[in-house]
């Protein structure tokens, strides 16, 4: 099992990783353990504890995942994980004040989520408001939406045609990012100075349009083209980069003035929860 969209909740001011898989919330173990005991040591608390459930004949060890999350040093590592209601079974053995404060908690993050499967107009609104509680002009949350909604479809044509999680959709969104900017996103971010941040987030509407650009035509030559498999699919991206890369060579010569740029479109603010990994 694997993912590539890690989220950071807050409870009590700490940090538990979470993350979509099957349609429900999962959770960092690790992080709740450390959360509700306070132990520098949580993974060997963790241990001891799945021995003792064991040895107690409770199978909840058979429920956890390993699951892909960003770890500190931000690369995506794969970490044991369980849903809402194995998690629920897990606190149960661990004897801590914020159990039943942590149940409500877990609760309510867990309805909201079955909330916006049915509906999935609710997540987008949520979206739209945690933008707009940051200082976003409605304008740019616009393109910032569709850009989402552009980048999800891309990534759906992706998996359907042969491309495999996680390494190949990096390299994938690279290239088209090189074709259209001359810069890679690791090499966009070391130039507006940003370390942890989305870049996207911190893209202009110049920035974000041609992202889109790049994005959906890629998108089109794949479906076009009926493309199938990593290699044709490269290909795709480079030339779908290429198409926003010369419209934008073109109103860079037009303008005078570079579409890449070091700034960003608001200051740079810590980040309690990571908006999206699109």
């Amino acid at each position: 099992m694997s993912t590539t969209d890690t989220r950071i909740a807050i409870f009590r001011q700490k940090q538990i990783r979470k993350t979509i898989h099957n349609n429900e919330w999962w959770f960092s173990v690790i992080d709740i353990i450390q959360a509700l005991t306070g132990t520098d040591r949580p993974r060997k608390y963790w241990s001891d504890l799945k021995h003792k459930m064991q040895a107690e004949g409770n199978q909840v060890s058979e429920k956890i995942g390993q699951l892909k999350l960003t770890a500190p040093d931000r690369k995506m590592r794969s970490t044991d994980c369980a849903n809402t209601e194995t998690v629920f079974r897990i606190i149960q053995s661990i004897p801590s004040k914020k159990a039943e404060p942590f149940k409500r908690w877990l609760a309510k993050v867990g309805y909201e989520r079955v909330k916006e499967i049915e509906d999935p107009e609710l997540a987008t609104k949520r979206t739209r408001a945690l933008y707009k509680a940051k200082g976003y002009p409605d304008s740019w949350i616009e393109k910032r939406m569709r850009g989402i909604a552009i980048r999800e479809d891309l990534t759906e044509e992706w998996q359907q045609r042969g491309a495999k999680e996680d390494r190949e959709y990096q390299i994938l969104t690279a290239e088209i990012s090189k074709a259209t900017f001359g810069v890679t996103p690791s090499e966009y971010k070391k130039i507006k100075g940003l370390k942890h941040h989305n870049l996207r987030d911190h893209m202009d509407d110049l920035e974000l349009i041609f992202t889109m650009l790049g994005e959906r035509a890629t998108t089109e030559i794949h479906r076009t083209e009926d493309s199938q498999g990593y290699t044709k699919l490269k290909q795709d991206a480079q030339e779908g980069g290429e198409i926003a890369g010369g419209a934008r060579a073109k109103l860079e010569e037009r303008t005078g003035k570079s579409i890449v740029t070091k700034q960003n479109y608001l200051p740079q603010k810590s980040k309690p929860e990571k908006l999206l990994s699109t």
